[in-house]
């Protein structure tokens, strides 16, 4: 007689394993230059400005020969030819790069640096860049179209209800994929920057004054530039006039300074202001929250949390996280839902969006393709709450945010997709056609089938419209 077999139950491994890690904050002191560096000058704000990397000869005195010489060489070649924003490194950002690397010597850092996501946005070489498609010939410095709907200088009027206020052009760090390249940092070799003309309090009274006139706007988001680098007190003084505005429903703080320069928002001056302003904005019934941007789950760190658990004592509705999708940063699943979860349950800070690179100059190694981030985002579904998932988006030139499945048409072969949209911008208020043409957006050349990456060489030069124009004519 044969013996019954008992059924044995396999469990398949799910796409992706959740295991809750610890923050940790990596010991500087692995670096030369900040051998001798203690805990209190590190949480000091004033120390991290100070100590901000600007130039090869500062970061080399920081690594010295833990990296080689090579790495250096690509930085200047970078500079030199491709790089639309200068250095500027806080140390507590610069910490994190090749965070799980220990160093044993002379140029054992070297090749972790060049692997490292955090060091691939924020310290470009040149040997990151394309060089096929270096530039998408449709990319520009202002990609966004955000100067054109400045309804005073600085203030970008896009959507109906929410507007953008930059208040300063700087940061305490600066981001070598940068949306604002023309306008936010120290000019270049390769770009001249854009100055604001008005006098900054002029500039912001402006601001105000629009905002009085303007009872259909709710929503302002307070950027830059980073309003870390505004001074406190003026600050202040800029949310308090919005507190006042009965339309006034929502502000948010954009500061990528939450992540790279946590010691900032640490500070007693800081942390009193923010109270004072929370509390009005409490009783008012306004929603006061703080948009940061991390956009690799190692930059998240005990120092992180603090900051973030400081802002909620002072009464901050929110900090949510605003990264952007880019490759060989975060473009995979595994690096999406890492720093998702590192954001909320290390931080409690909420994954709120992914932008998908926006079409500057020199950014084509970065960006990803339209049909990759919907990938991405059926890829990321089901993990994390569906308040804390956060949504893929298009930051389309004349439109707006657009969730990535909210495309009209696709041409995939030539990489373009087409998008609508149900408002009119601050520019096409008279526009009757706004609300029915279908406005263009652009993936990256190398990501297309070989056709496709030979309509680009033959048509580089003219816009689809004339390139089509020509095919029939043909």
């Amino acid at each position: 007689m044969t013996d019954l077999l008992e059924p044995v139950e396999t469990t398949l491994p799910q796409p992706y394993a959740y295991q809750r890690r610890e923050l940790v904050e990596p010991d500087w002191r692995r670096f030369p230059g900040w051998a001798d560096v203690t805990e209190q000058e590190w949480r000091s704000a004033q120390w991290q400005r100070s100590h901000c990397v600007k130039n090869t000869a500062q970061l080399k005195t920081v690594l010295g020969d833990l990296v080689d010489d090579r790495f250096y060489a690509d930085i200047e070649a970078d500079i030199a030819s491709a790089a639309t924003m200068s250095m500027l490194i806080p140390p507590q950002m610069l910490n994190t790069f090749a965070a799980g690397v220990e160093p044993t010597g002379a140029g054992s850092l070297t090749e972790g640096l060049y692997a490292d996501p955090v060091r691939r946005y924020m310290l470009p070489v040149l040997s990151d860049r394309r060089t096929d498609w270096m530039s998408h010939p449709h990319s520009t410095r202002d990609s966004l179209h955000e100067h054109e709907m400045w309804k005073v200088e600085g203030l970008t009027h896009r959507y109906p209800t929410k507007v953008l206020a930059e208040l300063l052009p700087t940061c305490p760090q600066y981001c070598g994929h940068c949306t604002r390249m023309d306008l936010v940092g120290n000019s270049t070799p390769s770009v001249e920057k854009l100055k604001f003309i008005t006098k900054p309090d002029t500039r912001l009274q402006d601001m105000l004054t629009y905002l009085r006139e303007s009872p259909g706007v709710r929503d302002v988001v307070v950027s830059g530039g980073d309003v870390a680098n505004m001074p406190w007190p003026r600050l202040e003084s800029f949310i308090s006039e919005l507190l006042t505005m009965d339309n006034i429903r929502d502000i948010r703080l954009a500061s990528k300074a939450f992540m790279a320069l946590p010691q900032h928002w640490l500070q007693d001056d800081v942390r009193a202001g923010m109270e004072r302003v929370a509390t009005t904005a409490r009783s008012r019934g306004v929603g006061l929250a703080i948009h940061t941007h991390v956009n690799s789950a190692q930059s998240v760190t005990p120092l992180v949390r603090e900051a973030t658990r400081a802002m909620f004592e002072a009464g901050v509705r929110d900090v949510r996280n605003q990264g952007v999708l880019m490759r060989g940063v975060n473009a995979t699943t595994t690096d999406l839902l890492d720093l998702s979860f590192a954001l909320m349950d290390g931080a409690g800070i909420l994954p709120y969006y992914f932008y998908m690179c926006d079409m500057i100059p020199a950014a084509e190694h970065w960006r990803v393709a339209v049909w990759e981030a919907q990938e991405l985002q059926h890829g990321i579904m089901g993990y994390l709450p569906g308040f804390a998932t956060p949504r893929i988006v298009c930051d389309v030139p004349y439109v707006g945010k657009r969730w990535v499945h909210q495309l009209h048409e696709y041409d995939r072969e030539r990489g373009i997709s087409y998008w609508t949209k149900n408002y009119r911008t601050g520019i096409e208020t008279t526009d009757a056609a706004a609300l029915s043409r279908t406005y263009e957006y652009y993936d990256p050349i190398h990501t297309l089938p070989a056709s496709g990456q030979a309509w680009w060489a033959e048509h580089a030069r003219e816009s689809v419209a004339e390139a089509e124009a020509a095919h029939s004519n043909d």
